[in-house]
């Protein structure tokens, strides 16, 4: 079993050989709990390995946690219908937006770590590093193999999205990455301004239509907001408008 490299399995076989009681137990079951030990820990950690690989910047941010106080209004509906990701199976996006501290990063990488959990390969990127590893890139002519790399998770997340105007090359590099994912894979992105403001953010018209057209329309969106999360350390507080279709008004909340 060592040299092949089934370590669980034999840790579990010493143990019942060390464990009288296990005498009592048939062959068929014995080996059952062996081979369930490897399997566990084989799942254990093929999903540490896309934690690992995720790079989310909250580690510890998950669906058990979120905070469903009545006074926060967060939708319990609209996240158990995201819960499933049927979403990434059809290939669409998360839009995730509020005012600073409102936890749209917290979310986002509950999502991303839950996503790991069912099997889902993830990266997570703040958008200006990204656009600069993406000119890095150009310099040493190895853009290629970078967008080839981001087209192989199944989840992008960049967060901070909106935080400075883009310039036409950046404007391309984002149309390149969502052009590469458009029907195809998953993005997440987290940002201040609501969605009606992206236009603006492009220096280039034409790459602004055609880089958020592959974006917006096939994604679900979520308004957070509430108090800053910042404010009360260790707290993890979030609000939101249920889910709404794409180009549906979102009904009143009542105060």
């Amino acid at each position: 079993m060592r040299a092949m490299k089934l370590p669980a399995m034999t840790a579990e076989y010493l143990r019942q050989r060390e464990t009288p009681v296990m005498d009592s137990l048939g062959f068929d079951e014995r080996i059952g709990m062996m081979v369930d030990a490897e399997w566990r820990a084989r799942e254990d950690n093929r999903i540490a390995r896309l934690l690992r690989g995720a790079n989310l910047r909250l580690t510890n941010a998950c669906f058990a946690d979120i905070d469903y106080r009545p006074n926060r209004k967060l939708n319990r509906e609209s996240i158990a219908r995201l819960s499933d990701f049927a979403w990434v199976k059809e290939h669409r996006n998360l839009i995730f937006t509020g005012a600073t501290g409102t936890g749209k990063t917290w979310l986002a990488c509950a999502f991303g770590t839950e996503a790991c959990r069912m099997g889902l390969k993830v990266a997570f990127y703040r958008v200006s590093r990204l656009l600069g590893e993406m000119a890095a890139a150009v310099e040493l002519g190895t853009l290629g193999k970078l967008l080839t790399k981001l087209k192989r998770n199944d989840i992008l997340i960049l967060d901070d999205w909106g935080l400075a105007r883009l310039t036409p090359r950046e404007g391309q590099f984002l149309l390149e990455i969502f052009e590469d994912r458009y029907n195809e894979c998953a993005t997440i992105i987290s940002a201040q301004l609501p969605v009606a403001k992206w236009y603006d953010l492009f220096e280039d018209a034409t790459c602004a239509d055609a880089a958020l057209d592959r974006i917006i329309h096939n994604a679900h969106r979520l308004e957070l907001h509430g108090p800053s999360m910042r404010a009360v350390p260790g707290s993890i507080t979030i609000t939101a408008q249920p889910l709404q279709p794409e180009g549906q008004t979102p009904a009143p909340t009542a105060q």
